[in-house]
């Protein structure tokens, strides 16, 4: 098994320490590398910037992916590290510098079940970790090195995620962790956001920070987030959708309530939608489930 491990500020990980989210977000200040170092489902672990050479927790990669900075905070809030929108541009200003933009790209390593050590728990840094890495390195359980940390990150790790590791009789990598992880509402919005290959399901609209990820299923009636219970919205039908004034067929085609006319008296954009087909991933595995469509048109839509 391959991980990877990356260096860190102190800040940002106390920062997440104390609040033990369900996700984070790794981010770089740049927006032009993306991060090849690991499948989906393997280890990154977190070591601090020298001289606190110790790797003190880490998480499970799901996607690279590059944003926006107002779009990865509007997707993960304080899972990125800081109590505000204001916070974290400053945060990227420093990297930046005078490279900054107003809301610049920046890249986005958004890891699941983040654990993190205690101060006593900290393992120091990799016999062969050379100072002159900047961004971080992988190893292999395969190797000397490689397994000997491993085995040090596995004596706390239950501990760190209180027994929330993966539940799985076999490790599970790539796109079928994607579709089985825990994820939270950050990375469900950036994994439906890809999977729609970032286009509105309806309107094909590619403008990003209009574009939001729909739970047909709402979170708040126990849908999952799940790829599979996800549409890529613009923000207006986000909320019709939402309230009912549309919905999607089991064949995959637009359905536009005759309740928008009637209590509106309007609708005219709206309904030319009606019978459009989705423009639906490539990927079988995250096309919606026609479970949670069939619940949508039974509990939510107003025909």
């Amino acid at each position: 098994m391959k991980f990877w491990i990356g260096v860190t500020d102190k800040s940002w990980f106390d920062y997440l320490a104390a609040r033990r989210p369900d996700e984070v977000n790794f981010w770089q200040p740049g927006g032009t590398s993306v991060f090849r170092a690991l499948q989906p489902g393997e280890p990154f672990l977190f070591k601090l910037h020298s001289p606190l050479n110790y790797i003190v927790g880490g998480g499970f990669f799901l996607r690279h992916s590059f944003l926006p900075l107002s779009v990865a905070w509007d997707a993960f809030e304080e899972k990125n590290g800081t109590d505000d929108l204001e916070s974290f541009q400053f945060k990227i200003e420093q990297f930046r510098r005078q490279n900054y933009q107003r809301d610049p790209i920046i890249g986005c390593i958004v890891l699941t079940t983040p654990f993190f050590f205690s101060e006593k728990e900290w393992i120091p840094a990799p016999s062969n970790w050379s100072r002159s890495i900047v961004q971080g390195k992988t190893y292999s359980t395969e190797e000397p090195i490689g397994s000997s940390v491993w085995a040090e990150v596995m004596k706390r790790i239950s501990i760190a995620t209180d027994g929330a590791m993966i539940s799985e009789e076999q490790p599970l990598y790539g796109i079928e962790y994607q579709t089985r992880a825990r994820l939270g509402q950050g990375g469900f919005r950036v994994l439906v956001t890809e999977a729609y290959n970032r286009r509105c399901a309806i309107t094909r609209e590619r403008t990003l920070p209009v574009l939001e990820a729909a739970h047909i299923k709402p979170f708040a009636k126990s849908g999952p987030h799940k790829i599979s219970n996800g549409l890529l919205l613009r923000s207006d039908l986000h909320k019709l959708f939402d309230l009912g004034y549309m919905t999607i067929t089991n064949a995959y085609a637009v359905e536009v309530s005759k309740r928008i006319r009637e209590e509106f008296e309007n609708g005219r954009d709206y309904y030319a939608m009606h019978g459009s087909s989705l423009n639906l991933p490539s990927n079988s595995l995250y096309i919606p489930s026609r479970e949670y469509i069939e619940w949508h048109n039974q509990e939510i839509y107003k025909s």
